[in-house]
């Protein structure tokens, strides 16, 4: 039987790799005017071609307010072309879109104990209180795991799904900036956090970068930066143009993870992913980046933003997922909202 008053860590639970199996993907439908100011409808056509290549190979499952927001949801999907057979709502009604952030953390029991399967629900605060109101977000995973009758475990701090990055080896990724910013556990130290990281997502050790890029207003999660592709291989984005002002930020990231040691004592395997030209929108530069893409069952689904680093990008991460179909979707619309298709979707493994 689960104790929810110990941590998942001791009693056998883990947070597994994104490119373990997964039985579905969840989204919350993207409704909120102020997170796309004047683009929201043009999102949708993207979005969709998102859902539509989920739906290939896993249930999609869709966060919607009500019954009207599911039948135009469907329509859009329905133009699409996804496979309508994957796609399951759940009247689930949240305050903005980004389900990597207040969706569930998924863990599952790999000692073979019951149940298989459990939640973590962090608290959620909108990235720091930025943008209030945020408690429809926060309790989303109670309420999926009410829905499936899957236990859920409370760490009572504030965490966010783009912020952290495993290997499926008891490795966690995250950034000082981020994790460490006095908006989230002003109260806790970094040793503190990690023991929360460790015990709540059943891992081993947790490995700092600095900073993230400009333009991220979540203060730099770990997702627009640097990603695990296997358990020894992380991809980093850097910049090439000395002048731009992430190309430091991204030189101290990288000398970083070179001098980062896994459980086992070696070092990390880096690839470097270049990063995108600067999207620019309304004098503010957007947080683009080849990064955030998402690992579905059989495909690796890329955010492009019409650039000429768009098909060298691709390539790159076509070989380190050779496994997998790799897929561009054009993000230069949705990267408005400060985000793409990782810090939108959230994996549900199978057990």
């Amino acid at each position: 039987m689960i104790d929810l008053t110990k941590t998942p860590k001791s009693q056998g639970y883990v947070f597994p790799a994104e490119w373990e199996e997964h039985e579905a993907t969840w989204l919350s439908w993207p409704h909120k005017e102020e997170s796309w100011p004047g683009k929201l409808e043009e999102i949708y056509p993207y979005y969709c071609q998102f859902i539509k290549i989920l739906s290939e190979d896993e249930f999609v499952r869709i966060n919607v307010k009500d019954e009207e927001m599911r039948k135009f949801v469907m329509d859009c999907i329905m133009q699409a072309g996804a496979n309508l057979e994957n796609i399951e709502f759940y009247f689930h009604e949240t305050n903005d879109a980004w389900c990597r952030d207040h969706g569930p953390a998924f863990l599952i029991n790999k000692n073979g104990n019951e149940p298989e399967k459990a939640i973590v629900d962090w608290g959620y605060n909108a990235w720091g209180n930025k943008y209030p109101p945020f408690d429809l977000d926060d309790v989303i995973p109670t309420k999926i795991g009410k829905e499936f009758d899957i236990p859920v475990f409370y760490p009572g701090i504030v965490m966010e799904g783009g912020s952290v990055e495993f290997n499926g080896k008891g490795t966690i990724l995250t950034s000082k900036s981020c994790l460490l910013n006095e908006n989230r556990n002003p109260h806790l130290s970094k040793e503190e956090i990690e023991e929360y990281l460790k015990n709540y997502y059943g891992q081993e050790q947790v490995l700092w970068v600095s900073d993230g890029i400009i333009g991220d207003d979540t203060d730099g999660h770990i997702d627009d930066t640097v990603r695990f592709v296997n358990e020894n291989t992380v991809l980093t984005v850097v910049e090439d143009n000395p002048e731009d002002e992430n190309y430091e930020i991204l030189q101290t990231n990288l000398r970083e993870l070179q001098e980062m040691k896994l459980l086992d004592g070696s070092p990390l395997n880096i690839i470097e992913l270049p990063m995108p030209d600067p999207v620019i929108w309304e004098d503010q530069r957007l947080p683009a980046s080849y990064a955030n893409f998402y690992i579905s069952n059989k495909h690796v689904i890329v955010p492009t933003y019409r650039c000429s680093k768009d098909e060298i990008a691709l390539e790159i991460i076509q070989k380190c997922f050779p496994e997998r179909k790799v897929v561009g979707i054009d993000s230069t619309e949705i990267i408005w909202g400060l985000g793409s298709f990782h810090c939108l979707s959230q994996q549900e493994p199978l057990v």
